[in-house]
């Protein structure tokens, strides 16, 4: 399917600019910026897959926002909502990345989030409603922004796959008491729900990962899965249970790695039909063979995004030939 096929995914949440901070080994670092933000990643993997994919986002009309914009659009991603204009102290948001020795990413964030209300009306009003709608990490935990990201779904849910990945920033959203009501509001009104370890360890220390997400099956959601780095992902639904393992690569950082395997899944569960508010029953139903090959598919995808810096996923010709 190419991207001009069928309707659209719409993904909400916050873009911004990754600085990365990486050491060297000699007592020195090295600092790049790479375009990012957890729903922007998104976007771009399922445009680099060919699906068409809008991002519904807040970005400003300074360098780095132009940098942004440049980078999606390179890939062919949509966006819903023209540049903000800069000045009086409005700017890109960015996350600095900090690195550790296996590449793993600690981040800290200057961030604004909101959508301005005539975007989100017209969004309301168009006559094709998007066939899924992606959302989570910061767009959907931080005010003002978060409150009409939850409006946005009660008004598409009826027409519209619900994909939701917390993706938890605890240095931005407080304690995991005070986040989980919030996260498990919106777990109880997803259909799919992809949810890393670290974020299920955060959230429930007290009890393993794995628990978590057959627990939150419960909530309402036909699918959860759960994604373990280089132990591969534990996915479930109604018919039972999957355990994909992980796949062997040199990992460069790990960058965006969630952001693409959540792409993956829902371009796997796209070419599956299982994705449109007419299709939550057959959603619900899934069996695990298919299951299985749809995050067989995601953890293909998210292996070649940590095999190279930066939030940078494969194209469908990439993957053809891996």
């Amino acid at each position: 399917m190419t991207a001009a096929d069928g309707r659209a995914a719409l993904v909400v949440g916050e873009a911004l600019v990754d600085v990365v901070h990486r050491e060297d080994g000699a007592g020195g670092a090295t600092t790049r910026e790479h375009p990012g933000g957890s729903p922007a990643n998104v976007a771009l993997g399922l445009a680099r897959l060919e699906r068409r994919a809008t991002l519904l986002t807040r970005l400003v009309d300074d360098e780095r926002g132009r940098t942004v914009l440049a980078h999606l659009r390179g890939s062919g991603v949509e966006l819903a909502a023209p540049l903000l204009p800069a000045g009086g102290g409005a700017r890109t948001s960015t996350a600095q990345a900090h690195l550790d020795a296996d590449g793993g990413a600690q981040y800290e964030f200057d961030l604004e989030w909101s959508l301005p209300e005539d975007v989100l009306a017209d969004v309301l009003a168009a006559g094709e409603r998007p066939l899924v709608v992606c959302t989570g990490s910061l767009g959907t935990a931080l005010e003002p922004g978060a409150a009409q990201v939850s409006r946005l779904l009660d008004a598409l849910r009826p027409t519209t796959t619900v994909v939701y990945d917390p993706n938890l920033r605890p240095s931005i959203i407080g304690t995991a008491e005070a986040a989980r009501p919030g996260v498990e509001a919106l777990v109880a009104t997803s259909d799919v729900v992809k949810l890393s370890a670290e974020d299920a360890e955060w959230l429930f220390p007290d009890r393993a990962a794995e628990e978590t997400v057959r627990s939150w099956l419960g909530l309402g959601p036909a699918v959860v899965v759960l994604t373990r780095g280089g132990d591969g992902a534990l996915a479930v639904c109604s018919a039972g249970e999957v355990d994909e393992p992980g796949r062997r690569v040199d990992v460069a950082d790990t960058v965006g790695a969630g952001d693409s395997f959540t792409g993956g899944l829902v371009d796997a569960l796209w070419s599956a039909g299982l994705l449109g508010g007419e299709r939550r029953g057959a959603l619900a139903g899934v069996d695990l063979d298919v299951l299985r090959a749809c995050v067989a598919a995601a953890t293909d995808v998210s292996a070649v995004t940590v095999s190279r810096p930066g939030a940078d996923p494969p194209t469908r010709a990439e993957l053809s030939v891996s």
